[in-house]
């Protein structure tokens, strides 16, 4: 059993992992005992494969129960911009837009951390020997950003770092959470390994060996939210074919563009979308620029809620299910 908690209602929630038991079989004994399976299972062709199957297929949610899993997770097909009777297959309402302004408002403090999706967050920092270290357990901190990016490995050393892991019934547009100039954008290539808890303990780090593309971003800028530098990184994850970068200026979706360095991306716009499956956004911030929103720090350490993370590093480490562009942290 896995279960997070739910920000608003502070109410401790069950999560029904997506391919549960094929996860737990092909990251425990698949992985030693079958290990060509589990490398054939986490390469890009059959992570495609197995995408198109879950998502493309127009008989797919009848084959594979997806209506009753968008059901039981609550997808509100009325906030979407398209009518529910446009969504013919399960991609589809993968990659749904929605009315974000009215139904995702934005914290208006011009010094807030937004986030940056719908999603299930972990914060912490990268300090050795920190409680609350994060590095070492979800990603090996120089290999997320790079062998060879030893300035960014300096800039984000013993900083703070988010963790956001976006779920199949999630909305998967990835919105901006601080406004700032690109300073740098690229792609690393990796694997395509699962996002789920059970994997994560078991596969330790694997966000960072995984395909992913990181975004550097100044805000120390003119209209920009004055923390110093922010990498946001877009790690894929099984049955997610790529990251589409898609910035889009205006209150909705039009004319999106491609990352640029020198581009001003500003705060709550949608940058990117997942395609398709679960997924994970990670947030490093420089040492004592930022401090995380109270009550996500107090939910996270809760005791009586039974996460997999808890178990498999033993210390309460639960996740929080926040909505993007909500407040997460704030400017020191």
């Amino acid at each position: 059993m896995h279960q997070y908690v739910e920000r608003a209602q502070h109410a401790v929630i069950i999560e029904q992992l997506f391919g549960d038991r094929i996860v737990n079989f092909l990251y425990s004994r698949g992985r030693e005992k079958a290990p060509s399976l589990f490398r054939l299972a986490t390469s890009a062709r059959v992570s495609s494969l197995l995408g198109f199957i879950n998502f493309d297929l127009s008989l797919a949610d009848k084959i594979l129960g997806n209506r009753r899993f968008l059901a039981r997770h609550g997808v509100d097909l009325q906030e979407c911009l398209d009518p529910p009777a446009s969504f013919t297959c399960a991609r589809k309402i993968f990659e749904r837009k929605i009315r974000y302004p009215q139904c995702r408002p934005m914290a208006e403090d011009d010094g807030a951390v937004v986030s940056p999706a719908d999603a299930r967050m972990l914060c912490g920092t990268m300090a050795a020997g920190d409680c609350f270290s994060l590095k070492g357990k979800f990603f090996e901190y120089r290999e997320l950003l790079g062998d060879h990016r030893r300035k960014w490995q300096d800039a984000f050393s013993r900083g703070e770092c988010a963790i956001f892991r976006l779920t199949p019934d999630k909305y998967h547009y990835n919105h901006m959470p601080v406004s700032g100039r690109v300073v740098e954008f690229y792609e690393i290539s990796g694997d395509y390994h699962s996002c789920n808890p059970g994997a994560v303990v078991e596969m330790v780090t694997p966000y960072s060996k995984n395909k992913r593309v990181v975004t550097i971003i100044d805000t120390d800028v003119p209209e920009g939210t004055q923390i110093g530098l922010v990498a946001m990184v877009e790690v894929v994850a099984l049955m997610i074919g790529d990251v589409v970068q898609c910035y889009s200026e205006s209150g909705g979706y039009d004319f999106p563009r491609q990352i640029q360095p020198g581009m001003f991306l500003r705060k709550g716009q949608p940058k990117s979308l997942f395609r398709p499956g679960s997924s994970t956004d990670i947030l490093l911030f420089q040492p004592g620029r930022v401090v995380f929103a109270e009550d996500l720090v107090a939910l996270m350490q809760r005791p009586d809620v039974t996460s997999r993370f808890t178990i498999g590093f033993g210390g309460p480490l639960a996740e929080v299910d926040v909505r993007v562009r909500s407040l997460i942290a704030r400017r020191v």
